[in-house]
């Protein structure tokens, strides 16, 4: 088996470039999961790009968070609210499908498993652990490659077991948000005015790039909390996609399937995030982004299943999308890294030169202009190759360490 846990390669990569996903001929299945890939991409640009935009990066993104941009408050909050968390839960649940994937096509091939998974594991938390320190501190490629290795092994249980495993890390997780809410009523608050300023100079406007990544690895601790508390979540969506994937939710008879989820992820779950995180700013972004937004996450890939169930054609968008997906790992490196040149210090140094006032529309400019440089990229190189760069890479590396030919 060839495919990365990374990009969720689907049983058709690889072959003939006559059989790639982005046809009209593929198979409905593959065309939506590829389409789902390049929106998670694309829709955790979303989240991360007023990090990216921010002067003081991920530190005064979260000092600031819910605050006022002056006559763009409800703007950026509305526009931050659409993104926080939904995107996250959906690629960790494609993860858990990508992971479902690996499984039937080794059991097709009489290859125990998980077998040689750990060494692809062990690829993923290196790519993780070089992009974290060189490119973007709120990585996730990391936590998913310790997830991935833990849920590879529980997938090799029973059915019974495996939902036992999925009750008992949701629980968990729902019990963690229920202690800091807790905490949260109880326990005074401390005067924001106390926090400690960030180190001068600002290694985010003022350093360089060798700095920059030095101040990540000072941090790691700090930087690397959010992927130890999302742990027992990412546990649970990883085993609802794997089991959803083999409910048949992207099957034409997995119609109850995807019916349920959209109602209980667009027409319950999203309103109440929406309001809540609009109206609650910062405050209230521990439950939105962990608490409703996994279930958004949910109805969106129902609704884009469902797309592709009733309309086979993949179209103009949906080919972007399949490209993006398709070297979902060079594109998720890439579009932070280029908006680390165009926002840092180290490269043009935009974000500190933007007035607060102005800071909405410049994300959102950054943002269309990003997603235009991976879309564009992934088109013209899946022109000539089959996989990402960065696929690629990972896929000689895997095949030299497993002893694979």
């Amino acid at each position: 088996m060839t495919e990365s846990p990374a990009d969720l390669r689907s049983d058709t990569l690889g072959r003939p470039r006559a059989a790639a996903p982005q046809e009209s001929t593929a198979p409905i299945r593959l065309a939506a999961l590829d389409v789902l890939r390049g929106i998670a991409i694309l829709g955790t640009l979303g989240t991360n790009i007023w990090i990216l935009t921010h002067p003081r990066g991920v530190i005064g993104y979260l000092d600031e968070l819910g605050g006022s941009s002056g006559g763009w408050m409800w703007t950026e909050r509305v526009l931050q609210q659409l993104a926080q968390g939904k995107f996250l839960g959906l690629l960790t649940i494609m993860f858990g499908i990508g992971l479902a994937i690996q499984q039937r096509s080794a059991t097709r091939a009489g290859r125990r498993w998980p077998g040689r998974y750990p060494w692809r594991a062990g690829l993923l938390f290196l790519d993780g652990l070089l992009n974290f320190v060189l490119v973007a501190e709120f990585d996730v490629l990391m936590g998913y490659a310790v997830t991935g290795l833990v849920v590879a092994f529980i997938l090799a249980t029973g059915e019974r077991a495996q939902r036992r495993w999925l009750v008992g890390a949701a629980s968990v997780h729902v019990a963690m948000l229920t202690a800091i809410a807790l905490a949260m009523a109880f326990v005074p608050q401390q005067d924001s005015a106390g926090r400690r300023p960030l180190l001068d100079p600002n290694p985010y406007a003022d350093s360089s790039f060798w700095d920059l990544a030095l101040f990540r690895l000072e941090n790691a601790g700090m930087f690397r909390l959010e992927a130890v508390f999302v742990f027992p979540m990412s546990v649970a969506l990883f085993l609802l996609g794997a089991r959803l994937f083999r409910a048949g939710v992207f099957r034409p008879d997995g119609a109850r399937i995807r019916k349920r989820l959209m109602i209980v992820g667009l027409g319950v779950a999203a309103p109440i995030d929406l309001i809540a995180g609009v109206a609650g700013g910062g405050d209230l972004i521990l439950f939105t982004r962990y608490g409703s937004a996994p279930f958004v996450a949910l109805g969106i890939l129902s609704a884009v299943a469902e797309w592709y169930v009733r309309r086979p054609r993949v179209g103009f968008a949906g080919r972007r999308l399949t490209e993006i997906g398709r070297t979902a790992l060079s594109c998720y490196i890439l579009q932070n890294l280029v908006a680390s040149i165009l926002c840092y210090g180290w490269g043009f140094g935009l974000a500190a030169h933007v007035s607060p006032g102005d800071r909405v529309p410049f994300t959102v400019g950054i943002y269309l202009l990003v997603s235009l440089v991976i879309a564009l990229g992934a088109h013209l190189w899946l022109r000539r190759f089959e996989r990402g760069p960065v696929e690629w890479l990972w896929h000689v590396s895997y095949r030299a360490v497993a002893g694979e030919r």
